[in-house]
């Protein structure tokens, strides 16, 4: 007789669209009950890639200690089961310094391959593997994106690096991914509970905000820098806006032209990120809460302190610690 399988140990994760309060939101949870920040941002772990990705400042890391910002070079590509390999030991160095981890990102691929089985990937062709790469790095994002949308459209709300994981097995097994991970898959590491953080409405105009913020901080100069010491086709670049800057210092975009595209950009990102928020993670492990709204830290303390199973889990299960901040929550 098999035995049961052990349960999985529960992770809560703050999560939410750019720009829409989580990390701050995460940073003031954090500092009051100890906890440690393990980043789940697929850009922020590329060092020098700092003004356009957000990255919380040598202050605010002082305050909490963050794990997985920084570890990259702007040329090497990650894919989400390598970044879940990665987390596991950043919540075990948590765990070490007598801290409990919080996931905070933006980033819903590198979550899944952390919290749902992944599939265990078919030997493949190395030579031609790299033929492939370099036919899927000469195509545009959205070029790209429309590929994936032809034969695996559940993978195509991705960023770059998830659509050319996507086209990559596709092209090289003949299977799509969603179907991979249906049908050969391995064990999961842990099970997440979510706080999607999102502010309705107010989110385009705080992007706005956030864009022009970025660029007073010296995002531009950033970039200039960045071209003087980073090859051209490196993953990081693709971080949202940073190829639109670089179009505007070779003189190919005039600059209200590539402030309104990058503005454009981080909208439909932050619109994708809703989405797949919205759709992919568990209903019964969600909490929402609207950072903008006073109460909202008390709702995230609630959230924090609950029992697995009571804030965003199964109705019959909720306490009282969450039944007065969930009537505040909003839709994400």
């Amino acid at each position: 007789m098999t035995a049961p399988a052990a349960p999985l140990r529960i992770v809560p994760a703050i999560v939410g669209p750019t720009g829409a309060g989580k990390s701050a939101l995460a940073l003031a949870l954090a500092e009051r009950v100890g906890a440690a920040i393990v980043s789940a941002d697929s850009r922020q772990l590329y060092r020098a890639f700092d003004l356009g990705t957000a990255k919380p400042t040598a202050a605010e890391r002082a305050r909490v200690p963050h794990h997985g910002i920084d570890v990259a070079a702007p040329t090497e590509r990650w894919s989400a089961a390598r970044w879940a390999d990665a987390a596991e030991g950043w919540i075990a160095a948590c765990d070490a310094a007598g801290r409990a981890p919080v996931l905070v990102g933006g980033t819903g691929f590198y979550l899944r391959a952390l919290a749902e089985p992944l599939f265990a990937e078919p030997p493949l062709d190395l030579v031609r593997r790299a033929e492939v790469a370099r036919e899927l790095d000469a195509l545009s994002t959205d070029a790209l994106r429309e590929r994936v949308s032809a034969f695996d459209p559940g993978r195509a709300g991705g960023q770059r690096a998830q659509l050319l994981r996507a086209a990559e097995v596709m092209l090289l097994t003949g299977v799509p991914l969603s179907t991979w991970q249906r049908t050969a898959t391995r064990t999961p590491r842990v099970a997440l509970r979510y706080l999607v953080v999102d502010p309705g409405p107010s989110l385009a105009a705080q992007l706005a905000r956030r864009v022009d913020a970025m660029f007073a901080g010296g995002w531009l100069a950033e970039v200039e820098q960045l071209t003087t010491t980073v090859p051209e086709d490196a993953p990081a670049w693709h971080a949202t806006g940073y190829d639109v800057w670089r179009a505007h210092l070779a003189g190919v975009l005039p600059f209200a032209r590539a402030h309104e595209r990058v503005l454009i950009d981080t909208r439909q990102y932050a619109k994708r990120q809703r989405t797949w928020f919205r759709h992919q993670l568990p209903p019964t492990s969600v909490t929402h809460v609207d950072p903008s709204r006073a109460g909202a830290l008390d709702l995230a303390l609630a959230w924090w302190s609950a029992p697995a199973g009571a804030c965003g889990g199964p109705p019959a299960a909720a306490s009282a610690a969450c039944a007065a901040p969930n009537a505040r929550m909003t839709s994400a």
